[in-house]
């Protein structure tokens, strides 16, 4: 070990206060007695920043499970990798706590270990993610290699086991605000994403997933949330995903493993107002679209709000060789869309069994997909196709230059509540108990209202 670390871990150990005698369990608080000298057998400890580490990363490798990092405010310029099971990395204050890139460094923050809390702090400025949660040693690398930082060759995919991301600002970062790849049983919740150059939001290449994201902001990206080959009990519900380019997609993509997407429930978020001009442009030119499926097969839509996005409110289509099927669109609302509802196939991959029950519709292409493609569907209809006047997308902006983020909820008692415990398996959402979304869902320090 070198000598500063040594020396940091000697002075860290002689000031640590102490949050739990013994167990697995959080709570305690930062107000126990200081711990002089060796920690107990089995102790939990509060490790501040920067009173008893000097910087972030110094203070969580020496973190053991169990354990709270607690951030002083202040900006922090450094990569944050979290290699320890079970440790908690918590800000003091969610937008006076700044892990700040400086558009030089590829990560914010990088989990890869199970059982981590991300809570109560800002991530910016990052080339690639803000807050990156994965088991892949591959997206760990990132960009550089050639890989795109995704799995390749016949290895298997390798899981990286529970996770949580709460109360979180991630913004103006050169891909991913929060980012799951190759990881399940997680939750992202009650955060805050703006100019992702790709998506706020993104989980990717999970099978089952067990992840839930629920109750978070998505504006000024270039998509507000995006799952790809992201199957089975994979929740995105009560979310705000207003003011992006495109507002949600759920599609297949070669580029990762566990194809085809599946099984994906969309429930209860406002998805409104999806083309503003000062955000990243989308790679493949979306613009204007509320929730896209590409290649997605059997995901659920309901009671979701869809309105005011020019280009349309839902599209389904397929852009490679993987079609989508059994897609089923159910009490949602629509409103002041380009078209409300458009299936539209530009190449020989055409889905089937998709259908619709009890939405709100004005305009569909083709016409009459209510009377004609009514749930249940027999899965083996094929689903028609049509085509519509699409606006062309305005010209991008650097996600460096998108404005930033006002106040955002704090995360509550931050710095008396004791370590975060993550469940192994997150408890899936009671579907029955959530409703449409009023227009007003979580606008509270949002940029972009609805029309």
């Amino acid at each position: 070990m070198p000598r500063l670390a040594l020396r940091v871990m000697a002075a860290v150990l002689g000031t640590l206060t102490l949050v739990a005698g013994c167990g697995g369990g959080g709570g305690g608080g930062g107000g126990g007695g200081s711990g002089k000298g060796r920690r107990p057998h089995g102790a939990q400890v509060t490790i501040r920043v920067p009173a008893d580490a000097p910087t972030i990363s110094a203070a969580v490798s020496l973190a053991r499970p169990g354990d709270l990092v607690l951030v002083a405010p202040g900006v922090y310029h450094e990569s944050v990798r979290i290699r320890t099971p079970r440790v908690t990395l918590r800000g003091e204050s969610r937008d006076k706590v700044v892990i700040d890139g400086r558009l030089r460094q590829p990560n914010g923050v990088v989990v890869a270990a199970p059982g981590v809390a991300v809570e109560n702090l800002t991530v910016e400025n990052n080339t690639q993610n803000g807050v990156l949660v994965t088991g892949s040693a591959a997206a760990v690398a990132g960009l550089p290699g050639g890989n795109g930082g995704y799995d390749t060759g016949d290895e298997p995919v390798t899981f990286l086991k529970s996770f949580l991301v709460s109360y979180v600002t991630a913004t103006r970062n050169g891909l991913y605000g929060i980012y799951a790849f190759s990881a399940q049983n997680g939750v992202i919740e009650h955060s805050y994403t703006s100019g992702g150059a790709d998506s706020g939001i993104y989980v990717g290449q999970c099978k089952p997933c067990r992840v839930v994201v629920r109750d978070n902001i998505a504006e000024l990206n270039a998509v507000g949330y995006e799952g790809t080959n992201a199957s089975g009990d994979m929740y995105v519900v009560r979310n705000r995903l207003v003011g992006n380019r495109v507002g949600l997609t759920t599609n297949s993509d070669h580029q990762e493993k566990l194809l085809p997407q599946r099984g994906a429930v969309v429930a209860g978020n406002l998805i409104a107002d999806n083309q503003q001009t000062r955000t990243p442009e989308q790679a493949d030119g979306g613009w204007g679209i509320g929730v896209g499926v590409d290649g997605g097969s059997g995901n659920r839509f309901l009671r979701n709000r869809i309105t005011g996005n020019t280009n349309a409110g839902f599209v389904i289509t397929a852009t490679a060789d993987i079609p989508p099927d059994g897609n089923r669109i159910t009490d949602n609302t629509f409103a002041a869309n380009g078209v409300d509802v458009g299936w539209t196939f530009p190449t020989a991959t055409h889905g089937k069994g998709n259908c619709l029950h009890g939405n709100t519709l004005r305009t569909t292409v083709p016409a009459r997909l209510a009377a004609t493609a009514t749930c249940p569907l027999d899965a083996n209809s094929p689903t028609a196709s049509g085509t519509w006047a699409s606006p062309t997308a305005p010209r991008g902006i650097p996600f460096s230059e998108v404005g930033a983020p006002g106040p955002q909820p704090q995360f509550p008692d931050a710095t008396t509540s004791g370590a975060t415990v993550v469940p192994p398996v997150p408890a899936l959402p009671d579907l029955t108990g959530i409703p449409l979304p009023p227009p007003s869902l979580l606008a509270t320090g949002t940029r972009v209202r609805t029309s």
